[in-house]
């Protein structure tokens, strides 16, 4: 079936926005190679940025069915593991928020559980909930980042996410997931922003604002626990 030339286009353009995230982990992973956080954490957040978009103007637009031969879902899940994954567990190592063993057994569970994770074809429930631990990592490691907690309490979150990974319960998807979705997406907005404060603290020398990791713990939460409340009061599935 011959589609007109202007839907090709946007579907492609679309597409190409979508792959404009491995360039921003490409600017992520040489800001932290060279210890600049700060710059590789904004280089992230871009990248969150354009991944929560693209997928609603790629249903929008109906790329899938204009440009059948291009899976935006393969590329997707490729830039996500670099974004999600690979780049937080080098992150963790590379602040040196652990001891050198546990960074490095912190980074094994964070990359290996991540790829098993994306070969589950079971990942998505019935009402576009994750199921296990979605591959947050990104959000987990920058929390992190922001708390500075102690190294085994930092080594311990990781270590039960990564658990989590393999056991079925809910994690909800902001923008997809319909139940709450309004307070869901204020609570990801609070988390944005409160991130941003804290990066433009440091950014200018100032510690971060109480209130920033205040807002920043209790949006985390919240994110990190929805979908199992909602799962035992059996709005989700």
């Amino acid at each position: 079936m011959n589609r007109p030339p202007n839907n090709v286009l946007i579907a492609f353009s679309i597409h190409l926005f979508t792959a404009s995230g491995a360039f921003l982990a490409f600017l992520s992973i040489v800001a932290a190679g060279e210890g600049r956080f700060v710059s590789m954490w904004f280089w992230l957040g871009i990248a969150l940025l354009v991944d929560g978009v693209d997928g609603p103007l790629a249903r929008h637009f109906d790329v899938k069915n204009v440009l059948p031969n291009w899976s935006g879902e393969t590329l997707d899940n490729i830039i996500d593991y670099v974004t999600f994954a690979m780049i937080p567990a080098f992150a963790l190592y590379q602040m040196g928020m652990l001891q050198e063993y546990a960074s490095f057994m912190s980074a094994a569970l964070i990359v290996c559980t991540s790829a098993i994770y994306y070969a589950d074809t079971r990942m998505k429930s019935r009402d576009n909930c994750f199921i296990g631990f979605p591959i947050c990592w990104n959000m987990v490691v920058f929390t992190l980042y922001v708390l500075q907690p102690n190294w085994y309490v930092a080594a311990s979150v990781v270590a039960l996410s990564a658990l989590l990974t393999f056991i079925p319960w809910l994690y909800v998807h902001p923008v997809r997931v319909r139940i709450w979705r309004p307070f869901t997406l204020g609570m990801l907005a609070l988390w944005a922003a409160c991130g941003a404060t804290a990066l433009a603290n440091q950014y200018f020398g100032y510690p971060v604002p109480l209130l920033a990791i205040i807002g920043i713990t209790v949006s985390g939460i919240y994110l990190y626990c929805v979908g199992f409340v909602l799962q035992i009061l059996g709005k989700a599935a």
